[in-house]
């Protein structure tokens, strides 16, 4: 039997990139998923066509938006009777020095990545109570641990998600609902293909292990976290980073 097989999980931002690596790892291992997308509704078709199994599906949800997330949960519970894994992914950045950072490319980064997926688990808390079971997953990043020039919007939404993580983690325990994060460093993406190789060069000579991560390395993390094999785990984080921050 597949690792995750009889699990209903959902995936915010899963139509691309690392969200798209964990969709297709939780559905070759057994899950069905449902998966969200803001923009470009003809890749998340192409992924949904792309996925072994059957019921899995996607829906559009701009997670800045209270609205918005109600109405996109209200579908995934109409889809699945249980929801037992969620997978929060979806994030943006607003990459700039702070002494020209607007307040709005502060607030953009904060309500999308850490008010964004408070409201997410708000909606999915409910029933995970009513099973008494449930994991969620929360994707931050390594510089959440570490900090990073220009980018400090996108750090303390992360990192703030962390913490969060923690303190849910201890809030539900005793209901069997575990709250942990994967933290990636550099993996390989779309985003990643457009470096030049001095850029590459000078990324590579700060990670130990002298490589970039892999998509499945951050999925099969997330994997681990929904199954039942990381059942006595919660309120942690694992580093997906090739040794970049320890």
């Amino acid at each position: 039997m597949a690792l995750l097989t009889g699990k209903n999980i959902f995936v915010t931002g899963g139509s691309r990139g690392i969200g798209s690596g964990i969709v297709r790892v939780l559905c070759e291992h057994g899950a069905t998923v449902g998966f969200s997308y803001t923009s470009r509704p003809e890749l998340a078709e192409k992924l949904l066509a792309e996925l072994p199994g059957t019921g899995h599906f996607t829906v559009k949800m701009n997670q800045s938006n209270g609205a918005d997330v109600e109405a996109a949960f209200a579908q995934v519970f109409t889809r699945f009777e249980n929801l037992h894994g969620l997978v929060n992914n979806a994030g943006i950045t607003r990459d700039n020095l702070m002494l020209r950072m607007k307040s709005e490319e502060f607030d953009d980064v904060i309500n999308t990545n850490l008010r964004g997926t408070f409201l997410c688990i708000k909606e999915v808390i409910k029933p995970m109570l009513k099973a008494r079971s449930g994991s969620v997953v929360n994707v931050t990043s390594v510089v959440g641990q570490s900090g990073n020039p220009g980018q400090a919007n996108y750090t303390a939404s992360k990192a703030g998600v962390e913490a969060m993580s923690k303190s849910l983690a201890q809030e539900l325990a005793s209901r069997n609902i575990r709250f942990n994060c994967v933290a990636p460093g550099f993996i390989e993406t779309e985003m990643t293909e457009v470096l030049t190789e001095p850029q590459r060069a000078a990324i590579l000579s700060r990670v130990p292990l002298k490589a970039m991560g892999k998509v499945t390395d951050v999925a099969n993390a997330v994997k681990f976290l929904l199954s039942d094999e990381s059942s006595y785990i919660t309120g942690q984080t694992i580093s997906v980073n090739g040794g970049l921050y320890m």
